[in-house]
């Protein structure tokens, strides 16, 4: 039988790609579908699970030296620590702070005491003054006690006297601590033996011997039975004033008989 070489017609003369080439057109597609597809889902996946800069957490944030994880503080206001133990409102916390700012300036100061601090309330007041002290602010302590003394609610106390006139001694400015040491008296409150003896103290270091002497006298005056402390003090303030040195030398053994006063040899003496 003959064999006829006729054209393809209709489908089969259609030019098909082979298999090969359709199964690497899919693989390539498919690979870039998956490869878009755990792109998105890390992203999705690291927003969810991972921390904002601004909401660190305990595990990614603070280690300790001994590699355990712990939480910190994140520097954000939060109430538990604005306010503390003592209750400190934000009222408060805006007067200490405006009082800090302005104390270098007396004019400053004494206009935002008086808009500010007198409009506080009984706990705030007393929470500002606790803060002042527990920082150090000695001076601006005072200015708020002062503030304090003049409310109706004010009662006299003679520890909160003592650790501001401890505290002004040991800074040594007397003055205040003489105007505080006024003020009790006038409230018939009497200063311990503590007291009397860091006075003594700051006014024989502020070089004023006299008046040292002074509080010495009033101390004499007290109610309260003397302590050999203040006068050891005085003693060994004074060795470059033997008079005074002596008198206080002999009252210090009426009042401690059994005690005894070291004195410095005389060349010494004549050397202070």
């Amino acid at each position: 039988m003959i064999g006829l070489n006729l054209p393809r017609t209709g489908i089969e003369s259609f030019p098909f790609p082979r298999k090969t080439q359709i199964a690497g057109v899919l693989s390539r597609r498919r690979a870039q579908y998956i490869a878009a597809a755990s792109l998105l889902a890390k992203s999705i996946h690291s927003s969810i699970v991972s921390p904002s800069p601004l909401q660190p957490t305990i595990s990614n944030t603070f280690r300790s030296t001994s590699g355990c994880e712990r939480a910190y503080h994140d520097g954000r206001p939060r109430g538990s620590l604005w306010r503390g133990k003592k209750l400190i409102g934000k009222e408060a916390i805006f007067v200490i702070l405006g009082m800090k700012r302005f104390k270098d300036d007396s004019e400053k100061l004494d206009k935002f005491i008086k808009t500010h601090a007198l409009r506080l309330l009984k706990l705030d007041m007393v929470a500002v003054l606790n803060e002042l002290e527990r920082q150090g602010e000695v001076s601006l302590t005072v200015k708020m006690f002062m503030v304090i003394r003049k409310q109706d609610w004010y009662k006299s106390d003679v520890y909160l006297y003592k650790d501001l006139i401890v505290a002004l001694a040991r800074r040594k400015k007397m003055d205040d601590a003489m105007d505080l040491l006024q003020n009790m008296m006038e409230e018939n409150l009497f200063p311990d033996s503590q007291t009397y003896m860091e006075v003594i103290r700051g006014f024989l270091q502020y070089g004023s011997p006299a008046d040292a002497m002074n509080i010495y006298e009033d101390m004499k005056k007290s109610p309260d039975p003397p302590e050999q402390l203040p006068f050891r003090i005085l003693l060994k303030g004074l060795l470059p004033h033997p008079l005074l040195r002596n008198q206080v030398k002999h009252e210090f053994e009426e009042f401690f008989p059994d005690q005894r006063v070291f004195d410095p040899p005389e060349e010494i003496f004549g050397l202070l």
